[in-house]
């Protein structure tokens, strides 16, 4: 390819963490090598597609071919790096289109896209390759609430949370009985169906990772404090609000325990691009809380603060992963 390669910065999304994609797209679009490749802006909303500079709408995306025109000329794009949190593009609908398109992509295919983001499914498929993680019920919306028989069987307290769905949108730590009716109401908001999970008593720990020709390069752990009751949406997203430590204060055999289980989960679910996976930590074992197949990337988030503790970019990790994903296309 004599030109230098379109990368589609895709950010936005239909779910309520818009602004948050939006927030992480910008961060990429800022990190991309303008030497190797030329970034552009697109935002997703709805039945809006946008190549966007800044705030401003410089083009309409074709989407029969994810194109645009610009000045006359017709621009195709080479790579899309996925930054939406949400649907379409965390839960496998946009890698699907690009699929058809052949189009490559930074993050899981279709399958492990919508595996893992239905936790539900996830959990099950991991539990049964002896992944420790918290009981749950599913409880989809107009369902009857037994809510006496869920706390006789998980206890007091416990977490109701979207099936699908991130940036803790919809979560809420339930502490008494008449609470459970509620905080199913605000997670059914989110998705028509709730997970009602038991309380694992413990702090919570992110690991990050990618494998990039053939090699699984994993970052250090991070420890996350938040000054709330748990990580909620105000804990990830106001400053000051999360105390976060990379590398996390951990024993060298425990930092180790829960990066070979995130390489495991990782391979388990056959993801591909910059994953994170989150866990609790009760005395010395990792309970698996979720995958995050299409992690934060604000300046802030917690996989750029990773990559900066290993002595890395993240300008150097997404290099690498395009140009892996453009050479494989190239061999197709």
């Amino acid at each position: 390819m004599s030109r230098k390669p379109n990368i589609a910065i895709v950010s936005g999304g239909d779910s309520s963490e818009f602004v948050v994609s939006v927030k992480s797209g910008a961060h990429v679009f800022q990190a991309i090598d303008t030497r190797k490749f030329v970034p552009w802006l697109v935002q997703i909303r709805n039945q809006e597609w946008n190549v966007m500079e800044g705030d401003q709408i410089v083009a309409a995306i074709d989407k029969s071919n994810f194109s645009f025109l610009m000045n006359g000329e017709r621009i195709h794009f080479d790579f899309a790096y996925i930054t939406i949190h949400g649907t379409p593009g965390e839960n496998g609908v946009l890698q699907g289109y690009f699929d058809l398109l052949k189009i490559p992509y930074s993050t899981c295919d279709i399958h492990a896209s919508s595996l893992t983001f239905n936790k539900w499914y996830c959990n099950h498929f991991l539990r049964s390759f002896g992944i420790k993680m918290a009981r749950s019920f599913l409880l989809t919306k107009g369902s009857v609430v037994e809510a006496e028989k869920i706390i006789k069987d998980l206890g007091l307290p416990l977490f109701v949370k979207p099936n699908a769905g991130g940036s803790s949108f919809g979560v809420t730590k339930v502490k008494a009985v008449h609470e459970i009716l509620p905080a199913l109401e605000k997670a059914w908001t989110e998705n028509e169906d709730a997970l009602v999970e038991e309380h694992i008593d413990g702090h919570e720990f992110t690991c990050g990772l990618v494998r990039i020709g053939g090699k699984k390069i994993i970052f250090p752990v991070t420890e996350v404090i938040p000054k709330n009751e748990f990580f909620d949406f105000e804990a990830k997203y106001t400053p000051g609000s999360t105390i976060e430590i990379t590398p996390a204060r951990l024993p060298s055999s425990l930092t180790e325990q829960c990066q070979l289980l995130s390489s495991e989960i990782y391979d388990l679910c056959r993801c591909a691009g910059i994953v994170r996976i989150d866990f609790i930590l009760k005395e010395k074992d990792f309970y698996f809380l979720e995958v995050n197949t299409t992690p934060g990337m604000t300046e802030t988030s917690f996989i750029p603060q990773q990559i900066k503790a290993m002595g890395s970019t993240l300008t150097e990790i997404t290099t690498m992963l395009i140009e892996e994903k453009l050479r494989e296309t190239l061999h197709q």
